[in-house]
């Protein structure tokens, strides 16, 4: 058994979360407290009433999401507003939450990983964020074919755009919402990119600047940044984890 101030002190260390600036709905740590005792880790991408239903069911008291509770601001607990909270007390389960820290991360990052499931190492980095990057970049190996067929081998969907290069030198990932990554990508010189959803107007953009673009979805492309920071405590503080899975095709 671990102390919820031992594992939420660790995650704040581990993700530089004072350091890095997010959005102002993300607020990043702890954002539910339990009873001060945790048995049990959880990762899921979204927080959510059906995610915390899964990991209470579970027996998990300490949940490291990607996506927090506080996008939307302030609002009335009632509904399925109120739902969410219920649940996390009744099931005595802490929510921890992480947003572009664990995009960014080079050794826990969605993008890091993103990379490295392609064989590739990421050695560049991409996307400004304030005094920050969010992306990554990595030296290519493989044929635009290649790539695409290993994507498909990875995501249960991809939505491919080949108008660039055939053997690309670089690939940049930026995972869930590639819309600001794709309008940065022709400053720097990299003509591909992996990310997770784009808006339908980027087309023609890709299309114009002869980009090769893969979309291998917003959830799924964020799944890997929470396993990889719940498998980490879980090991350090010798605790069992389950990754909750919500399916969600998006």
């Amino acid at each position: 058994m671990a102390s919820l101030h031992q594992l939420a002190d660790y995650c704040d260390r581990r993700t530089r979360r004072s350091a890095f600036k997010d959005y102002p709905g993300a607020v990043n740590g702890l954002q539910v407290a339990n009873d001060g005792r945790v048995t049990k880790i959880g990762a899921a991408v979204d927080a959510g009433l059906v995610p915390f239903e899964k990991a209470v069911e579970c027996g998990v008291d300490f949940l490291v999401v990607h996506h927090g509770l506080f996008w939307g601001g302030a609002q009335p607990l009632v509904g399925p507003a109120y739902e969410r909270y219920a649940t996390l007390v009744r099931g005595n389960c802490a929510v921890y939450s992480s947003h572009l820290p664990l995009d960014a991360h080079p050794d826990l990052g969605n993008n890091v990983l993103l990379a490295r499931q392609l064989g590739l190492r990421p050695k560049g980095r991409f996307l400004p964020h304030d005094d920050a990057f969010i992306g990554w970049t990595a030296p290519n190996k493989f044929k635009r074919t290649q790539l695409r067929n290993r994507l498909e081998e990875l995501y249960p969907r991809v939505v491919a755009l080949e108008f660039g290069s055939a053997h690309p030198k670089q690939v940049a990932f930026c995972s869930g919402s590639g819309n600001s990554a794709i309008a940065a990508l022709p400053a720097t010189g990299v003509d591909t990119l992996v990310t997770g959803e784009l808006r339908e107007e980027w087309f023609n953009f890709a299309q114009e600047q002869r980009l090769n673009v893969y979309c291998c979805g917003h959830y799924a492309t964020e799944t890997l940044a929470v396993k990889a920071l719940a498998a980490e405590l879980a090991k350090k503080f010798r605790l069992p984890w389950v990754f909750i899975d919500t399916e969600n095709p998006l």
